[in-house]
């Protein structure tokens, strides 16, 4: 099974939404928290949101806070963002993001150690 795998990418227009989606192992699912990350062509890697795997605390970038939400579903292994009132420059390639190591603490977002393949957001204004 692959590590984590996303879904639910597309193009809208402005102010639309869409939900994405990122299944994940049951080993990966197990790490201490699980990230969502977004890259813009032409600029450097972003995170958006983090949730806390026990806590189910979640952490948002400023850029997208009150319009994203991250939640998981325990019973699927599966990390969601919802994302409302998109905008043009939330327009990139979108990647889960978690840590198969036994840390006990989530790590800093450039040392996670498993990601996904992505799947493409396209805003159209």
């Amino acid at each position: 099974q692959v590590p984590l795998a996303e879904s639910g990418g597309g193009s809208v227009q402005a102010g639309g939404s869409l939900r994405l989606s990122c299944s994940a192992s049951v080993y990966i699912y197990r790490s201490a928290c699980l990230r969502w990350f977004r890259q813009a062509p032409g600029k450097g890697r972003e995170a958006v949101a983090t949730i806390y795997s026990n806590s189910g605390v979640t952490t948002y970038a400023a850029s997208v806070k009150g319009r994203f939400t991250i939640s998981q579903d325990n019973a699927k292994n599966t990390v969601y963002l919802q994302m409302n009132n998109l905008q043009p420059e939330d327009t990139a390639k979108y990647y889960c993001a978690a840590d198969s190591r036994p840390l006990g603490y989530c790590p800093p977002p450039d040392e996670m150690d498993t990601w996904g393949q992505g799947t493409l957001v396209t805003v159209s204004s």
